[in-house]
């Protein structure tokens, strides 16, 4: 997928050419935009050329009114009326065609990177935050719109009329050219000097960066808004949202005032060019005086078309002067987003195969988060989880359970050794096949916005609604749906309808079921249940877990005490596997988490002689 966005070299372009790149997407409309801006830039100088002989028509007649050419001056001012109509209608239909580029462009941009992080491992996506990749799709992509529909035609128009403008200036008076050269030439220097080189470049780094950090800090401050409720806090005992908000607010403005002075030059120079014109104006003309006043009286009405074109000569720079500064932002956005782009995706083998046997071994595996350089979270597992049996994962918190059961399903790719199904390795299958062939629950629920009936067939598109509410009715949902307004079509998440953390579970375990893959993973898949219901869903699993391979990790001892194999995970390494009552006799790490889990079973809360109650 992201080849896609290489040139022909295979080497990704980067800063502005990457921004050109993508910006001439849509070439032909591009190109006509910036055709109709620089033709509009043109125009645009027709009113003040005609304004200019217009008063010179007047001012040499003004002795004799009776000489005046009405039918000229007549033309004159239609020109400037048309001049300036024709120049609104061109930038018009210059910006149409920009902004069906750029909605265009954004279109395929935001779906290519959605398809783009659709292919990536689920592993990516533990690791980068949803606030995160939602910047770089709503804010990031977004500000390619601004460039494209405005910027890029304001670019073209901004360039061209400088071009424009130091033709009219030297055609006039080459002299008065070069005096209104002078502040143009120290704007551009000091635009250059602020916003360019290392210092910019920081600044956009950290802005961006800041900016992430108030995405991921306020996606996670909203997801823990009960609890901030619960404990009767306020956003102030939310550190990490408030301190982004405070550092973000304190870099910006120690920023701002670092610019002021050059920001304060640029305006004062730019919008007053009639400073540098007015002392050009009087040594020249002090000159000129001395030669008959024919002369200078043309050199005065010279002036003071001058003086009235310098007015314009703000309006290009100051355009440069905000494409210039956003166009950093967008060069790190774009980064950014290729970043994202230039992750790879699941390797896909050229001959894909398939199995009809569906044990499950891990052989040697070896895994390292983040590659190298960081700590070894499998080292060197190998056991078999065999069909038609339950294999179960125990082991202390951290010790590698979740990760051995993310590797089934290639959240992420083993380091060393391989993970094999029917004793085909899962790299040389097809991740569609791969995904079929494994059912997962994990301790993480999520539902989406959407039925509870949708919710349940999202494990099985092609299933009928009867077949829905079995797997519903197995995963032990069924009576407390039914209790619901719409019951089965009852939107999660509105009208107050709000499903408990177990509930959410056992929603999550019927797509499952429904799915019937013949390998199923479960990760603390009852971990929210009440006794009651525990029960009733081990037995549910009963029945469905004939012939199949079933892999379950839980804390509860209890739950995997009739497991067919129990493989114990310490430190990212098997230590020992068997029964419960072979491991259990064995006197080893199982014996002593078994130990501490039926002591925390056995515990009760009491009151010992002589301490108070405190409840």
């Amino acid at each position: 997928m992201a080849a896609k966005y290489n040139n022909s070299t295979g080497v990704r372009k980067t800063g502005m050419a990457r921004l050109l790149e993508l910006a001439f997407r849509k070439k032909l409309l591009i190109l006509g935009s910036c055709f109709f801006s620089v033709l509009s830039v043109a125009l645009s100088f027709a009113p003040f050329i005609a304004v200019y002989y217009l008063i010179r028509e007047l001012v040499i007649h003004i002795a004799a009114s009776e000489a005046l050419d009405g039918t000229r001056m007549m033309r004159l001012g239609w020109l400037a009326a048309g001049g300036a109509a024709a120049a609104v209608l061109l930038n018009f239909i210059a910006l149409i065609f920009s902004h069906i580029a750029a909605f265009t462009t954004l279109y395929d941009l935001k779906l290519e990177f959605t398809r783009h992080i659709a292919a990536l491992p689920m592993g990516f996506h533990t690791e980068n935050s949803t606030g995160k990749l939602r910047k770089i799709v709503d804010e990031n992509i977004e500000k390619l719109e601004g460039f494209i529909a405005h910027q890029l035609p304001d670019l073209a128009g901004s360039f061209a009329m400088p071009v424009f403008t130091l033709i009219i200036l030297f055609v006039f008076d080459w002299r008065l050219g070069l005096a209104s050269l002078v502040p143009v030439i120290a704007a551009y220097l000091i635009q250059a000097f602020a916003f360019s080189g290392k210092n910019a470049r920081v600044f956009v780094s950290k802005y961006q960066n800041s900016l992430e950090e108030m995405n991921n800090a306020a996606v996670e401050y909203v997801r823990g808004i009960s609890v901030v409720k619960a404990f009767n806090q306020t956003v102030y005992s939310f550190r990490k949202f408030y301190q982004s908000i405070k550092d973000y607010g304190v870099f910006c403005f120690n920023y701002t005032t670092e610019f002021e002075i050059f920001m304060s030059l640029f305006l004062v120079i730019i919008n007053q060019v009639y400073l540098f014109l007015i002392p050009a104006i009087i040594l020249i003309s002090g000159g000129i005086a001395m030669t008959g006043a024919a002369e200078y009286g043309a050199f005065a009405l010279t002036a003071l078309f001058y003086l009235i074109f310098s007015v314009s000569l703000s309006t290009p720079f100051t355009k440069l002067l905000y494409v210039s500064s956003n166009g950093r932002l967008i060069l790190d956005s774009i980064e950014r987003m290729d970043k994202v782009l230039d992750t790879p995706p699941l390797a896909e083998t050229a001959s894909p195969k398939t199995t009809a046997e569906y044990s499950v071994a891990f052989d040697h595996v070896t895994f390292t988060y983040n590659g190298e350089g960081e700590s070894v979270a499998i080292q060197d597992v190998s056991f078999t989880a065999r069909q038609g049996e339950v294999t179960a994962l125990v082991g202390p918190s951290g010790s590698g359970k979740s990760t051995l059961a993310q590797l089934i399903p290639r959240f992420y790719e083993v380091g060393e050794g391989a993970v094999k199904i029917g004793g085909v390795d899962i790299r040389e299958m097809s991740s569609e096949y791969l995904m079929s062939i494994v059912s997962f629950v994990f301790q993480d629920v999520f539902l989406f916005k959407r039925s509870i009936m949708d919710n349940i067939l999202i494990g099985n598109k092609e299933a009928s609604r009867e077949e829905a509410v079995a797997a519903a009715k197995a995963a032990q949902c069924h009576d407390f749906v039914e209790k619901l307004p719409q019951g089965y079509d009852t939107v999660i998440g509105t009208k107050n309808i709000h499903l408990s953390g177990g509930e959410r579970q056992r929603i999550v375990i019927a797509r499952a079921i429904l799915k019937n893959a013949p390998i199923i993973v479960l990760d603390e898949a009852t971990a929210f249940a009440d006794p009651e219901n525990e029960q009733k869903i081990q037995r549910a699993f009963e029945s469905l877990m004939k012939n199949k391979t079933v892999i379950i990790i839980a804390h509860r001892l209890s739950t995997v005490r009739g497991a067919d194999k129990i493989a114990v995970i310490d430190k990212g390494r098997l230590v020992e596997e068997g029964t419960h009552d072979v491991l259990v006799k064995a006197g080893g790490r199982y014996s002593r988490l078994w130990e501490q889990y039926t002591g925390a079973m056995n515990w009760r809360i009491g009151l010992k002689k002589g301490v108070p109650a405190v409840f």
